[in-house]
């Protein structure tokens, strides 16, 4: 798959002028631009039956671990697990967990969509979703819960890669790559939070209160895991946009 992906994106940056807007992705609480959708030229009439997904490639040295929180500290200690060995899980965990959220957000849009991981079945013409993982990032979630506003925010990112494979067989048409992220976005911090209560005159008690919702915020999610559940909305959109577009496949109604 990395082939079919380094051929499509280097292919496509070397085109200029051929380039469409994917559209607004994201609601508030969350920083994400645009996509800007590349392709090798006009795209072609076609007809898909079915959206095969494939898991995207990631590369556990790229993940950059939160090593600053308390919970990351006392899990490391517990479990006696090397940073390389975090890293590894980590990086299995983004990519499953994208591939599964990206298939349900498709579904939710009214696409016929199904995870892949073998070759594509012969017999049904497909539009094949690959890609590659760039960025894995779980930030600090100490500077998130006293500063916020986008410190210490986790990111993740990701270049996709959309081909079309004929019913009779033969190698897959690339047909556009893009490249989009998602990330914790801009909540406040303990420190705005304690500035509101002191224009109050209640510092203490907007300090304890926001720190408590924060803390209780970040022990609760998973940042990369959480993040790649809006990056899989990101590409769904853009994916169910494209294809609505140019009539590359029927949707069913969208719950």
């Amino acid at each position: 798959m990395q082939t079919i992906i380094s051929f499509l994106v280097n292919k496509t940056r070397r085109i200029a002028g051929a380039t469409l807007l994917a559209g607004a992705l994201f609601a508030s609480g969350c920083a994400s631009a645009a996509p800007v959708v590349q392709t090798n030229g006009p795209l072609p009439q076609l007809h898909a039956d079915v959206v095969y997904v494939y898991t995207f490639d990631a590369a556990a040295d790229q993940v950059k671990l939160d090593s600053t929180g308390l919970l990351h500290k006392l899990k490391t200690m517990t479990s006696g697990e090397s940073s390389a060995q975090q890293q590894q899980q980590a990086a299995l965990q983004t990519r499953e967990h994208l591939a599964d959220q990206l298939v349900s957000e498709l579904q939710k849009m009214g696409l016929p969509a199904v995870r892949m991981d073998g070759p594509a079945p012969a017999g049904r013409n497909a539009l094949i979703v690959e890609g590659r993982i760039d960025t894995m990032d779980a930030g600090s979630s100490r500077r998130r819960m006293l500063i916020g506003l986008g410190a210490g925010k986790s990111e993740v990112g990701a270049t996709i890669a959309v081909l079309f494979q004929p019913a009779g067989g033969g190698e897959p048409q690339p047909l556009l790559s893009f490249e989009t992220k998602a990330d914790s976005g801009h909540m406040p911090g303990m420190a705005e939070t304690a500035g509101v209560g002191a224009a109050a005159g209640h510092v203490a008690t907007a300090a304890v209160v926001g720190g408590g919702l924060h803390g209780a915020s970040e022990a609760k999610r998973d940042t990369l895991s959480s993040d790649a559940g809006k990056l899989a909305r990101s590409i769904a959109k853009a994916l169910t946009q494209i294809s609505t577009q140019n009539g590359w496949i029927a949707t069913t109604a969208k719950s």
